[in-house]
């Protein structure tokens, strides 16, 4: 980078060296720009990085650029990895290293522990913790396209650049607050490899099981283990194989002939003759034959015990009065199906309001409401809570 005019790293000396530089510091902020919409995996178009007074841009598409060394450090457990709304980011390198980088920090989860509202975008959190605009006209530009503009270089290094500083004030106030371990709690999702399991037959799993029936469910396995396969050979979108209706109303209709397939609305007319066709036709042929090898086990819902009229009403009313006390998102204490158990009478340790800080900070009284030793009032417009 010369004159203030941004060039993004395609020589092998320039990489090794920003790594030589990142390596030595206690964390690295990370964000990429990909390329997915008419793919199944992810191409990645441009790395950005920085770390205390260091930054860079790489172009991984540059020919003869070996990415290995970035690769490197963002396998290392070393250092923290610093990341706004990290799933996607951490899906690709996923990939590339064999397992996703850790210990991770992603300020998007942070936020809500520091009260600043759910989901925050990048550049509304920039204009809170940092008082900055960000124009974001080029986040949806082609970043496949060489050269990449001045606008699209300046923009993609603001990513790193504003997360470095919004990264340390975050950092300092959790750790001043003691919620530090709260966030660090957190990213126990992020880390996990199971979240960017891309097993074909898991692949059923992101669909809903509308029947409690062995044979239906094993054809949506079969299916859904089919059509992943397929969309990981052609790097295809699922949706561009075949829809998630579709794999409901095959399961439904249990087709076995072509003629039965021309009778499903949600199939495309012609796909059973289709070149992946033949693929399908066996994979619903073969669940249908052999249910017990394809379908998962099925829990059918006992009867819970009923919810107390009112009491899920009651508890959301404590639990946005916690919230707004303590400066914290509400789904980050306790979510729908949370409330939903707690309003049931349950209090076991797999709720996670029931365990930890969440218990400390609501469960707690969640448990001593719904039993008529806390109360809840209304003055002045405001929450008011009284031991009874």
């Amino acid at each position: 980078m010369t004159d203030n005019t941004l060039t993004p790293i395609t020589e092998q000396s320039a990489l090794e060296d920003l790594c030589g530089r990142l390596a030595e510091a206690d964390f690295v902020c990370v964000d990429t720009e990909f390329h997915r919409e008419t793919t199944y995996w992810p191409e990645l178009c441009l790395i950005q990085a920085s770390g205390p007074g260091v930054e860079g841009l790489i172009d991984p598409r540059a020919e003869d650029l070996d990415i290995g060394p970035f690769l490197n450090l963002i396998a290392s457990d070393r250092q923290t990895k610093v990341f706004h709304a990290a799933r996607q980011d951490i899906e690709i390198f996923n990939r590339l290293i064999g397992h996703p980088p850790g210990p991770v920090f992603d300020t998007q989860i942070a936020a809500m522990a520091l009260g600043f509202g759910d989901s925050i975008s990048y550049d509304n959190l920039v204009q809170r913790v940092l008082k900055k605009q960000i124009d974001k006209s080029s986040q949806f530009t082609d970043w496949m396209r060489r050269p990449l503009s001045q606008k699209q270089l300046i923009y993609a290094l603001g990513d790193v650049t504003h997360l470095r500083d919004i990264y340390l004030r975050m950092r300092d106030e959790l750790d001043r607050t003691g919620r530090l371990p709260w966030v660090r709690e957190e990213m126990s999702d992020l880390e996990n490899p199971e979240t960017y399991d891309t097993d074909p037959m898991n692949a059923w799993q992101r669909l809903k099981l509308r029947m409690p029936k062995k044979d239906y469910a094993a054809i949506v396995v079969a299916v859904a283990a089919w059509r992943e396969r397929v969309a990981q050979e052609l790097d295809k979108p699922r949706r561009r194989i075949l829809k998630d209706d579709a794999i409901q109303e095959i399961a439904a209709q249990k087709p076995r002939t072509e003629e039965d397939y021309s009778q499903l609305r949600a199939v495309p007319s012609g796909f059973i003759r289709s070149k992946h066709g033949q693929g399908l036709l066996e994979a619903v042929r073969a669940a249908i034959d052999a249910p017990d090898t394809y379908a998962p086990e099925i829990v059918r819902q006992t009867q819970n015990a009923q919810i107390p009229a009112g009491a899920p009403e009651l508890l959301k009313v404590l639990l946005k009065h916690v919230s707004d006390e303590n400066d914290v998102v509400p789904r980050l204490i306790a979510n729908s199906a949370d409330i939903d158990r707690i309003a049931r009478g349950e209090t076991s340790e797999d709720i996670a309001a029931m365990t930890g800080w969440r218990y400390e900070m609501f469960g707690k009284k969640a448990i001593a409401l719904l039993s008529g030793k806390l109360a809840v009032s209304f003055e002045g417009g405001q929450v008011r809570l009284f031991d009874v």
